[in-house]
């Protein structure tokens, strides 16, 4: 987490929010396409990814990436695990195959799920979805961040999907405040945001 910080992959800003596509005002902006620059940061992240794959999913025959973002993250630990690869589009393709899977699958495997960030949850569980109709079985999900919202816990729960994270909201704040990258005064208001981002900063 203190490395997400230290790159710049979580910026955080309680003073001036930042807008998500949602519309969402945000005191915190996650980016961990960043991670991909930094050697030591990236192999961190695949040996995380590693190490949480071996004790909480065993049997597992095929990594999925969730398109766009975990595509790198997912293929570096397919290759660490010596695993086959395949990642999943939001839709079908328009064109070609037509394909919302890519790579090789075959049904009854056994799958995880790679994910760089969860907010909501939606468009991470749409990816899980979309691989158990193609007939495997989807044992969880990781993810590098979380924010660890109530949305999200709920979405996770229904699908019965386990989802196991490299860092969350809650550790960052703590992380980020013994560094001094956020004042004891903005505390509070990290954590309102939090409980309700949808309504915040109206």
């Amino acid at each position: 987490m203190s490395n997400l910080i230290r790159i710049n992959a979580i910026i955080l800003n309680p003073a001036n929010p930042f807008t998500w596509a949602s519309g969402w005002k945000s005191p915190i902006y996650c980016d961990n396409r960043k991670i991909l620059s930094y050697p030591n940061v990236r192999r961190m992240v695949t040996v995380g990814f590693k190490d949480i794959i071996n004790e909480h999913f065993s049997g597992v025959e095929v990594v999925a990436g969730v398109a766009t973002g975990a595509i790198a993250h997912g293929a570096l630990v397919a290759n660490e695990l010596n695993l086959p690869f395949v990642y999943v589009r939001p839709e079908p393709k328009k064109h070609g195959l037509a394909n919302q899977i890519e790579g090789d699958i075959l049904p009854g495997q056994k799958v995880v799920v790679v994910e760089d960030l969860i907010s909501t949850g939606k468009s991470s569980l749409n990816a899980v979805n979309t691989l158990r109709e193609a007939g495997v079985e989807v044992l969880g999900m990781v993810a590098i961040f979380t924010y660890g919202f109530e949305v999200a816990q709920v979405n996770f729960k229904n699908e019965n999907v386990k989802l196991v994270t490299l860092g969350s909201y809650s550790k960052m704040i703590e992380l980020a405040t013994k560094a001094g990258t956020v004042s004891p005064q903005h505390v509070e208001l990290l954590h309102n945001w939090r409980m309700s981002p949808e309504t915040w900063g109206q």
